[in-house]
């Protein structure tokens, strides 16, 4: 059983590598894991202040016996502990991997993905498949309940309009926001009784200045203002774990335009909130999704077009990702709009059946207790292949 873990990876910030590794946390010490979190302070400047951090994660910094360390990093940022069994729990949002990542990823014991999709990835890439495990993300049925108070909004009031559109998305390519964007100010005009509210996460320097580049470039493509198309409201404001309940509160339906998602969280999120979903049919979204309970928008591959930070573009190098139809989100926000699209059933109760982050932390737990045992399985004969310094005469 196992009874001690390290896990090492951010827990302090915004991003959706800090959410999983607290609701991750959060499950196994629930199913009674003694757990040791050393933070990765390189991963993010962007923290949440002091009050929004949950206290629980502050006192988990006592050194614990065990005999796992979990990364929750990218391949390159994992620093491995010598005996112990290092499992690195990534992903990646395209058709192939870069081979640094895949060599990166040589160095420690296991390899643990959100989806078959980045599975597919890797192997695709040259990772063996027998170094890889799938364990998907889960959602908080209590918190996302759909019983959360709406988030108010500075200057706005999203609930004035019928239908609520939400996107969460960080200031990134791979979220596709100028096809968002453009699906919107194309499919919408100021008469409709609709909004969309885009919570953006702009967490490097000068996000919020391409973001309004961005929206211009778009104008001068469409010959259209953002004014000419329903409201959009757009907040940045950091959201505390307590607080994102409140944030899907305030919305009917959820909408992506995603290039590629190793799960995409908020998409899960917003369906156990009880919201109708538009999503695109490919990558880690036909894991949890299909056409019973969302609105598909057909997709293609795409060779990956990355312009903005080199070091993150360099990745992608050579790699596929995902078009959504633009035409189609049109026509399904029209829909949606339109009161055409109440047809499909809710997905709520499907994730809530299969996707608990209790569930999730089971799947991990047993994931993590293999190789273990494998490892202990094995010392005896690398002890022998490898004895260490003989004692001094």
């Amino acid at each position: 059983m196992l009874t001690f873990l390290t896990v090492r990876g951010p827990f302090r910030g915004p991003t959706g590598y800090d959410h999983h590794t607290r609701e991750f946390v959060r499950a196994l010490l629930a199913l009674g894991v003694t757990v040791e979190l050393q933070d990765l302070e390189m991963w993010s400047p962007a923290k949440l202040a002091a009050h929004m951090r949950d206290p629980v994660f502050e006192a988990l910094s006592k050194p614990c016996n065990s005999r796992t360390v979990l990364h929750f990093s990218m391949p390159h940022q994992v620093v491995s502990a010598p005996g112990k069994v290092n499992a690195n729990f990534t992903t990646f949002e395209a058709d192939r991997v870069h081979p640094d990542w895949v060599k990166a990823n040589w160095n420690h014991d296991l390899v643990i993905v959100p989806s078959q999709s980045s599975k597919s990835a890797w192997v695709k890439s040259g990772l063996p498949e027998h170094r890889i495990r799938i364990c998907g993300y889960g959602v908080d049925a209590l918190a996302f309940s759909g019983a959360a108070e709406p988030l108010e909004f500075s200057g706005a009031e999203p609930n004035q309009y019928r239908v609520r559109f939400l996107n969460v998305s960080e200031m990134s390519a791979r979220k596709n926001l100028a096809g968002l964007l453009e699906a919107w100010m194309r499919a919408t005009s100021p008469a409709d009784d609709a909004v969309l509210i885009l919570k953006l996460g702009c967490y490097d320097r000068g996000a919020k200045e391409r973001f309004e580049k961005l929206i211009e470039t778009i104008e001068m493509k469409l010959h259209k203002r953002l004014a000419e198309a329903a409201p959009l409201i757009v907040t940045s404001q950091l959201l505390s774990d307590a607080d994102m309940p409140r944030l899907y509160a305030a919305a009917t339906h959820y909408i992506s335009m995603s290039h590629g998602e190793g799960w995409d969280l908020p998409m899960m999120e917003a369906a156990a909130s009880g919201l109708r979903l538009i999503a695109p049919a490919h990558s880690a979204y036909l894991a949890y999704l299909d056409s019973s309970v969302a609105t598909l928008i057909r997709s293609e591959e795409v060779p990956v077009v990355f312009e903005g930070d080199a070091a993150t573009a360099k990745l992608f190098t050579g790699a596929r990702w995902w078009q959504p139809d633009l035409e189609e989100a049109i026509q399904y926000i029209r829909a949606a709009i339109e009161g055409r699209d109440q047809c499909r059933a809710f997905p709520r109760d499907r994730i809530l059946s299969q996707f608990t982050w209790e569930q999730a932390a089971r799947r991990l737990v047993g994931i993590l207790e293999e190789f273990e045992a494998l490892k202990e399985k094995v010392r005896p004969f690398l002890s022998r292949i490898n004895p260490g310094p003989r004692p001094a005469s």
